[in-house]
């Protein structure tokens, strides 16, 4: 592999009819192996574009033909890669920090010619003004008697606001434009029998909007091309030549072909630059990262410690059904899916079924059932189970969200709008704890935009926000909240009642999951977000009887916990006192646990709390509820 060297020439004969041709004779060459899309592109057009407008993934290095071998030069080198064998001298790069160089920089002759085609300074260190890049841009792309192009490398700096040009800028554009419409292709003056090619100017800008739209739009001398991401075979071939060198312990003694296809795998959007520092981070943290997984992981969440591999979680996962149904009663089915969900999260299984899992969310889950039986409690206790903290939950109530515009919220304001550098509260909050479950509760409340937003988390494990930066997702659990399947429109159009506390198990949980499969794909149109949920859609029962009396029992020992934690008054409660609270907290259950929380908060907390007030600041440190009473005033209670 050889970074940043002199190029070999490809052919002997550049003067091919047409350069599609030259390139492909170029890769048969090498063993007629790859030579990326854009970069024969760009050899093509320079017999058809005087300009072209390079963006995209602008800042990577690509893999070409080396000898027997491949190399990975970077935009700068891949261009004169391209651009030598094809009778060009040299390739002048202009930025807007450091002025001019050139490629190759180690030509007498090259710089020679250089300096009888411009007046300015190579490698002075310099900026250029527009007017002296112009001068630049015309000598060479108007020159009859030297072969060569010129790049303007950061063109995405070149003006403040592209949209709102200074006089001198709209100039400067103006000026280039009329270039590229008085431009003529040039013959290689050493060979008179070569077709003729445009000394081009090539724009190297992170998006083709930072150059003006007028500029390009319209423009048959101005060529857009757009510089991807690497794809699986780019990746695996990159990954033969970077993991050279690695120790066997982080290989895991694989096969070579085994270890590329896996670090391809786990470098999925990923650039070969990035790569290349996961390789260094493999080899600078050895004993911190233990895998080329590990690796990977390490660069895209940016902590090297890992929560899912811990010894601690498969200890807890042993018992997580009953630790977790202290605190959520009455679902146990759910808890054992949700608990097996996780289970398979834990051993990176989940998704296996896929091509490829490695960015994808380390676990889904979609929680669907009546009001106030536990679904956000679950959730908290998944948290505090996997995290060992409860505070890593993230909640985002999707009722806040029905609005169309309100998917900037999540991932932050377009350009040129209020708080778009701020960026989204989604990914902001993932990229400040990537290890975090994300609770997206009552998601049927969202408007439908906003789910092929999910979509692209279920599938691609990542978003990027309004400022360019892109969040992973590939260390998060994602649960949905709904109530979908509770009421169905009849004939009439009107709502009724789809499942009823009669209900069995098993006509529960067809009838929600039912109900939930057909709002997604058919009212909402997106039965791809179905098929990534998959059997993840866990259905919670109704409150009953005895649950409710757990619930209470529950929630009345931790209201006086909190009272003895906050005021250092130590409760008990009288069993009459006892039996009216709960008679009048589970009268109806209709809205599960969270109307017996809002009972109790009327009936016992706010009263209790006039009481421990007007006893002042040193209340006695033992009292006794002895009663529990409704009055006209409201409810009262009496301490002893």
């Amino acid at each position: 592999m050889t970074l940043g060297s002199d190029l070999p020439s490809l052919t002997k004969d550049a003067g091919a009819e047409d350069l599609a041709g030259a390139v492909d004779a170029t890769a048969d060459a090498y063993g007629g192996r790859h030579v990326p899309a854009w970069l024969r592109e760009t050899g093509t057009c320079f017999l058809t574009n005087p300009q072209l407008v390079l963006y995209g993934n602008i800042r990577d290095n690509y893999l070409v033909p080396h000898g027997d071998s491949w190399q990975l030069p970077d935009v700068r080198e891949a261009l004169w890669w391209l651009m030598k064998p094809l009778g060009y001298r040299f390739l002048l790069v202009v930025d807007p920090v450091d002025g001019l160089h050139v490629l190759p920089g180690n030509d007498e002759e090259v710089l020679k010619s250089v300096a009888a085609l411009t007046s300015v300074a190579l490698g002075n260190g310099r900026p250029l003004s527009l007017d002296t890049l112009l001068g630049v841009l015309r000598a060479v792309a108007g020159s009859r008697d030297v072969k060569a192009g010129v790049m303007v490398d950061y063109a995405s700096r070149l003006v403040r606001d592209v949209r709102q040009l200074s006089p001198e800028e709209h100039y400067f554009f103006a000026a280039c434009e009329k270039l590229s419409h008085t431009s003529k292709p040039l013959r290689d003056l050493r060979d008179r029998g070569a077709t003729p090619r445009y000394n081009p100017v090539l724009w190297v800008a992170n998006n083709d909007r930072d150059i003006p739209a007028w500029f390009t739009a319209d423009s048959m001398a101005v060529r857009r091309i757009a510089i991807p991401l690497p794809d699986l075979g780019d990746r695996k071939v990159a990954a033969e030549l970077l993991s050279q060198g690695i120790s066997s312990h982080m290989l895991g003694g694989a096969a070579d072909d085994d270890i590329a296809y896996r670090f391809a795998e786990q470098t999925e959007s990923l650039t070969v630059r990035s790569m290349m520092e996961i390789i260094r981070l493999a080899r600078t943290r050895e004993g911190a990262v233990d895998s080329i997984e590990a690796a990977a992981r390490c660069y895209r969440v940016g902590i090297s410690d890992n929560p899912w591999s811990k010894p601690f979680l498969r200890e807890r996962l042993t018992t997580a059904a009953e630790r977790i149904r202290e605190r959520v009663r009455g679902q146990d089915e759910a808890i054992e899916q949700s608990v097996d969900i996780i289970i398979r999260s834990v051993m990176g299984l989940s998704g296996a079924q896929a091509a490829s899992n490695a960015s994808r969310p380390r676990g889904v889950l979609f929680f669907a059932g009546p009001t106030g039986v536990g679904k956000t409690e679950l959730a908290k206790s998944l948290t505090e189970l996997i995290f060992g903290d409860e505070r890593a939950y993230i909640r985002f109530d999707m009722t806040e969200f029905s609005a169309e515009h309100s998917a900037a919220r999540l991932i932050g304001a377009p350009p040129g709008y209020i708080g778009h550098d701020a960026g989204g509260e989604l990914t902001n909050s993932v990229r400040e704890r990537p290890f975090s479950l994300i609770l997206f509760d009552e998601i049927e409340k969202a408007h439908p935009r906003i789910l092929d937003k999910f979509l692209q988390i279920l599938d691609d494990g990542r978003l990027t926000d309004s400022t360019g930066s892109t969040v992973y997702f590939s260390e998060a659990v994602l649960v949905f909240t709904s109530n979908l399947g509770m009421s169905v429109l009849d004939e009439r159009g009107m709502q009724v009642h789809n499942v009823s506390p009669d209900n069995t198990r098993d006509e529960l949980v067809s009838l929600i999951s039912s109900a939930v499969r057909q709002h997604i794909a058919e009212e909402l149109d997106r039965p791809e977000l179905l098929n990534r949920l998959g059997d993840n859609i866990v259905v919670f029962n109704f409150i009953g009887r005895a649950a409710a009396q757990e619930i209470f029992d529950l929630l009345l020992q931790r209201i006086l916990g909190l009272v003895e934690k906050e005021r250092k008054v130590t409760l008990s409660i009288a069993p009459e006192a006892r039996e009216t609270l709960l008679r009048v907290a589970t009268a109806d259950i209709t809205f599960g646990g969270r109307g017996i929380g809002s009972i109790l908060e009327t009936a016992l907390i706010n009263p209790l709390a006039r009481a421990l007030f007007a006893q002042g600041h040193h209340p006695a440190s033992e009292q006794r509820i002895t009663g529990i009473t409704h009055q006209a005033t409201g409810w009262q209670v009496t301490l002893r």
